[in-house]
């Protein structure tokens, strides 16, 4: 299996959890502060891994072409998608709301394959309505679904709008370090939404409900984020989008497992649409002659065919390596996925 599908799915196996685990643990924050607090979690936590891992503060590398794409990324994911679904759920029923958040991978798709031109085969497509159709199945709600005005629905489909436009934008930074791309995103997003709870009302929660909430954020949204971020450098937003989608399924999963939840003839079916559609994009073989343009950028890589470059320091000649480095001309064929080393047209 492709290293880039595990990092997918384990962002989305984390991701899920975050809901089972924050009910195991009792959170009961208000809903802005508690996606402050996770995103500030994941910042706090993902920075401090950062500074051990490089032993002191180190510059992020990103290129000024770069620092756009993160900070409108920031701006949709971070904050104008939770202010949009915070202000849908006053308006909408929690179970609508539930239904209406597959809208995401749909919409990072769309975005993926007509704004920014990653290749689809109709084995893709029918993958991710397989996914998408799994995740319905789940979140379908029991009760009647009702909603105040069309304008819960709307903010809500706004909301997942906005984070499809950071799946896409978050991309285009995605051979940069990921634990910066996610750590930079978790601190600012959680300073503005926790100073938006500050200004609606909310105070911090105790630290026996603080510090459960600060971890959670860290594992449920900071290494999920970071795997997310090494999943789309060697899949794309579509793909990734599709594999994260999965998030409900395998939360539910856990939640089966570990604190003993009733298994529902939903979750089974769900099981079964989003294995048809796991396996379709497992065995896509998308394969042609294609041309490599010159390109400079910095990324963890190995030296394969398309890295053949010299250095300017030691190295082992088999050992991963990050490092600024340029690509030349080529044009070949074999099997690929829209990485950060394929984004030709079709």
């Amino acid at each position: 299996m492709n290293l880039s599908v595990l990092y997918a799915l384990a962002a989305a196996a984390l991701f899920g959890a975050s809901t089972p685990l924050a009910k195991l643990l009792g959170v009961n924050v208000p809903p802005v502060l508690l996606a402050g607090l996770l995103y500030l979690g994941s910042g706090l936590g993902l920075t401090i891994v950062r500074l051990v891992r490089d032993q002191g503060w180190k510059q992020a590398g990103l290129t000024a072409s770069e620092w756009p794409w993160l900070l409108g990324a920031i701006m949709f994911g971070g904050v104008l998608g939770p202010v949009a679904l915070m202000f849908g759920l006053t308006r909408t029923s929690g179970a609508t709301a539930s239904l209406m958040l597959n809208l995401e991978a749909v919409l990072t798709a769309l975005l993926a394959w007509v704004v920014f031109k990653e290749n689809a085969d109709r084995r893709i497509v029918w993958g991710m309505m397989a996914i998408i159709a799994g995740g319905m199945v789940l979140t379908w709600p029991l009760e009647t679904m009702q909603a105040h005005d069309w304008l819960g629905p709307l903010a809500v489909s706004l909301a997942c709008l906005c984070w499809a436009i950071d799946n896409n934008l978050t991309r285009k930074v995605s051979a940069s370090d990921a634990l910066f791309v996610a750590g930079f995103k978790g601190l600012v997003a959680g300073l503005i939404n926790c100073s938006l709870a500050f200004l609606l009302g909310s105070s911090l929660p105790d630290f026996s409900v603080l510090a459960p909430t600060l971890v959670l954020g860290f594992l449920g949204y900071g290494v999920s984020l970071v795997f997310f971020v090494l999943a789309l450098r060697g899949l794309g937003s579509a793909r990734t989008g599709a594999y994260f989608s999965t998030a409900p399924f395998l939360g539910a999963a856990i939640a089966i497992l570990a604190m003993g939840e009733p298994v529902s003839l939903s979750f089974w079916a769900a099981a079964v649409l989003m294995g048809i559609g796991v396996w379709l994009h497992l065995t896509e073989s998308h394969a042609h002659e294609h041309q490599h343009l010159p390109l400079t950028h910095g990324h963890r890589h190995v030296h394969d065919e398309h890295h053949q470059h010299e250095h300017s320091f030691e190295w082992s000649g088999t050992a991963a390596h990050s490092h600024v480095h340029g690509h030349a001309q080529i044009q070949h064929s074999h099997p690929h996925f829209p990485d950060i080393h394929h984004r030709h047209s079709h």
